[in-house]
C-alpha cells in the first residue's frame, strides 16, 4: 500500500530515499514518476531533481516522457522504448542510448545517453508498468482531481483538441498495468 503524501512532503521523502539508496552503494537509483495526463509529474520530477542536487553530490537524470512518446498515439511505443532503450541498459549497468521525439517532425531525432552513476528520474504517462517497475526503485504515482487534469491540459497545450485520444490511451493502458497499485508513494496534487 502506497503512502499519501502532499507535494513538498513527497520531494522530501523521495530525496531521503534516494540518497539512502546510493549511500548504501547503488550508485544510480532509478525513480518512476507516473500519473494521468495534468496531474502534476513534471512538477515533482523537477522539484525531486532540484533537491536531490542540493543535497547530493550530482544533477540526477530527468527523462520525460514526452520525448520518448511516437506523437499522440504513442503511449505504448513510448513505454516500450523507455524499457528497451534505457531502463534495461542501466538495470543491467550499461550506457543507454536513444533517440528523442520530435513532435513537430513526426520522428525521432537527436541522440541522447546516459551512463549511471547518479539517481535517474523518469517522469511522464506510462513510466510505471509492471516490467518498468520490476527494475525501479522507487515508484511513484500523482493524483489530481479530473477537472485539474483538464484546465492543466488546456493551459499546456493551448486547446483540448487531443485530450479525448490521449485519455482513452491512458485508461487503457492503466487498467492493464494498474500502475497505482504499483506505487510505493502516492502523491496527492
Amino acid at each position: 500500500m502506497a503512502d499519501f503524501l502532499n507535494l513538498s512532503a513527497a520531494v522530501s521523502e523521495l530525496s531521503e530515499k534516494v540518497l539512502e539508496l546510493v549511500d548504501d552503494g547503488l550508485p544510480t537509483p532509478i525513480v518512476l514518476i507516473d500519473g494521468r495526463a495534468g496531474s502534476g509529474k513534471s512538477t515533482l520530477a523537477a522539484m525531486l531533481q532540484n533537491q536531490l542536487f542540493k543535497d547530493g553530490e550530482s544533477l540526477p537524470r530527468l527523462i520525460h516522457m514526452d520525448d520518448l512518446y511516437e506523437g499522440w498515439d504513442g503511449l505504448q511505443a513510448g513505454v516500450d522504448y523507455l524499457q528497451r532503450l534505457i531502463l534495461n541498459p542501466v538495470a543491467g549497468r550499461k550506457k543507454a542510448s536513444w533517440q528523442e521525439f520530435d513532435w513537430s517532425a513526426g520522428m525521432r531525432v537527436r541522440w541522447r545517453e546516459f551512463e549511471g552513476q547518479t539517481p535517474l528520474i523518469v517522469e511522464g504517462c506510462g513510466a510505471l508498468s509492471r516490467l518498468s517497475g520490476e527494475v525501479a526503485h522507487l515508484r511513484v504515482w500523482v493524483e489530481a482531481d479530473a477537472d485539474v487534469r483538464f484546465q492543466r491540459w488546456v493551459e499546456r497545450e493551448g486547446s483540448d483538441e487531443n485530450f479525448g485520444r490521449w485519455a482513452a490511451q491512458e485508461v487503457e493502458f492503466y487498467a492493464r498495468e494498474r500502475s497505482p497499485e504499483l506505487a510505493d508513494v502516492t502523491v496527492a496534487n
